[in-house]
């Protein structure tokens, strides 16, 4: 069996890496830091190549490919601290289906986004309460969000906003407070637990971009750096480190893509498969970063490195839409369920 990308899959990476390393250098991505972390330039380059509908069928203006092919996209993005709210634009995509809101959102006309914690359904058919911080919640238009057992969206227009400072300087965070607003619902149980396992996945995905960067990164630092008159790469320590780091890296890989696979052929292992990759995707993204600050020296630890980005943002996907603890407990739940029904875990 072949667990290689296709042809076409392949063709698409390199045509996103092609973009993103002319249009997200590191420069670009300090000088949206400085601004609302927003690269509206980029956004609109990405939604030229369609990207904001690969999740979307051809006959209403999206690309007509799938989660894989999703995921693709979405290591790139990561892998260049893209800082446009891709991720949440998907997830609202694919929750808002035969909606008036798809057009806008396909064209990236029309910002959306997602939250994981519910709000409350109130009797006359709105929503209250205030979901965990959310990313890009300050620009976006839309909000898809679970309402006891229903999934919802409501328009933001008018609604209350506070932005919210985090670590990860690429992006902002935005609480969101929702007093008796208007709700359209979207999908029952099976589409919010859809919407968390897709919200899962995709940071997941990012993860291991922006690990995969960070290797790269890390490995070129040590066969560049002299110490004592050698590179710091020759150094046993700092080789068992870099070497650690890769079988994160490709742990991380095979996780995510067999969670897109199952996930894109609804196959009953899908939410199992999410769960595991957030878990080793929020635990290793985070120790590949981590290990690249040790062989970077002091200079990781400051804002003017590049890898100290990738830290800060791997610190944010690994907590989106649930941590590894979160999704420990979700994954003993499933394997309790199965076994309770007499059903193999694997």
């Amino acid at each position: 069996m072949d667990f290689d990308l296709s042809d076409d899959q392949t063709a698409l990476q390199d045509a996103a890496r092609s973009l993103l390393d002319d249009r997200c250098d590191t420069g670009r991505v300090r000088s949206a830091m400085e601004g609302a972390g927003f690269d509206r330039e980029l956004w609109g380059s990405m939604a030229d190549q369609g990207w904001q509908g690969i999740l979307v069928n051809s006959d209403i203006g999206g690309l007509g490919l799938g989660i894989v092919e999703a995921a693709v996209l979405l290591e790139q993005t990561g892998s260049h601290l893209a800082p446009v709210p891709f991720l949440q634009q998907l997830l609202a995509t694919a929750a808002l289906a035969g909606t008036p809101h798809l057009s806008g959102l396909v064209e990236g006309s029309l910002l959306g986004t997602a939250a994981r914690r519910p709000v409350t359904r109130n009797r006359d058919g709105t929503v209250s309460g205030r979901p965990e911080p959310v990313l890009y919640g300050h620009v976006a238009d839309v909000l898809v969000v679970p309402a006891d057992d229903e999934l919802v969206v409501v328009d933001l227009a008018g609604i209350d906003r506070r932005a919210e400072p985090a670590m990860d300087l690429t992006r902002r965070l935005a609480w969101i407070d929702l007093d008796h607003a208007p709700a359209t619902t979207v999908g029952g149980p099976v589409d919010v637990a859809r919407l968390l396992d897709l919200g899962a996945l995709f940071h997941s995905a990012e993860l291991l971009g922006g690990a995969t960067a960070v290797l790269d990164l890390t490995v070129t630092y040590a066969q560049d750096r002299e110490q004592f008159g050698r590179p710091i790469g020759s150094f046993q320590a700092v080789k068992h480190r870099c070497a650690d780091m890769l079988v994160d890296v490709e742990g991380m890989r095979s996780a995510v893509y067999h969670a897109a696979w199952v996930l894109g052929a609804d196959d009953p292992d899908g939410p199992m498969a999410a769960a595991t990759a957030k878990v080793w995707c929020s635990d290793a993204g985070l120790r590949v970063a981590e290990s690249a600050l040790q062989v970077h020296g002091g200079i990781g630890f400051t804002w003017e490195a590049d890898v100290h980005l990738y830290l800060k943002r791997a610190q944010l996907d690994g907590t989106a839409f649930g941590d590894a603890g979160h999704h420990r407990t979700r994954l003993a739940a499933m394997a309790r369920g199965r076994l309770a029904a007499g059903e193999p875990l694997l």
